[in-house]
């Protein structure tokens, strides 16, 4: 996970200027691009077809940044994105994975998540930004489940090209 680059190394190694500049250089593709865009072209050509996801952020994201980056991407790339407002999936890491702890993790998912997925029509993209909440959410819905960076790159206009230096985008010839 990107945030333990940014949270819990630090505790771990108070001081160290390595650290510190890593954690302040480390960025989910998501927030890297809304930061970027709120200052510059990002020199991206987005389609411009409608398309609906459902997001769902993992834990640890909800608890240090929050899910603006996330949705500011979605929104950027002409997406009709929606947050879950849901909490965690269950999983929480290898937790659910294990078998003593299943049925715990299914209930976990049940209290909101997984009632708002099946919910949500088949037309909608069904969106997260951790691997544990893809495993789970597709596991006991089975719905398709595709991760942000995913759903951001197939909203790039095809044949689209992006050429550094030249500050916008240009089509293939």
């Amino acid at each position: 996970c990107i945030f333990t680059l940014r949270d819990e190394y630090l505790d771990l190694m108070p001081g160290d200027p390595d650290a510190a500049h890593v954690a302040a250089n480390s960025y989910m593709i998501d927030e890297f691009l809304a930061r970027v865009a709120a200052t510059e072209d990002l020199g991206i050509e987005w389609r411009s077809e409608p398309r609906s996801v459902f997001f769902h952020g993992h834990c640890h994201q909800k608890a240090l940044i929050g899910m603006k980056a996330s949705m500011d991407a979605l929104r950027l790339a002409g997406i009709d994105a929606k947050e879950s407002g849901a909490g965690c999936c269950g999983m929480a890491g290898s937790f659910g994975y294990e078998a003593e702890h299943y049925d715990v993790s299914r209930k976990v998912g049940e209290e909101r998540l997984f009632p708002r997925v099946r919910t949500t029509p088949p037309e909608t993209t069904i969106a997260i930004a951790g691997v544990s909440c893809h495993q789970q959410i597709e596991h006991f819905t089975g719905r398709r489940v595709q991760h942000i960076a995913e759903v951001l790159a197939e909203q790039v206009q095809p044949g689209h090209v992006w050429r550094p230096g030249v500050g916008k985008a240009q089509a293939a010839d």
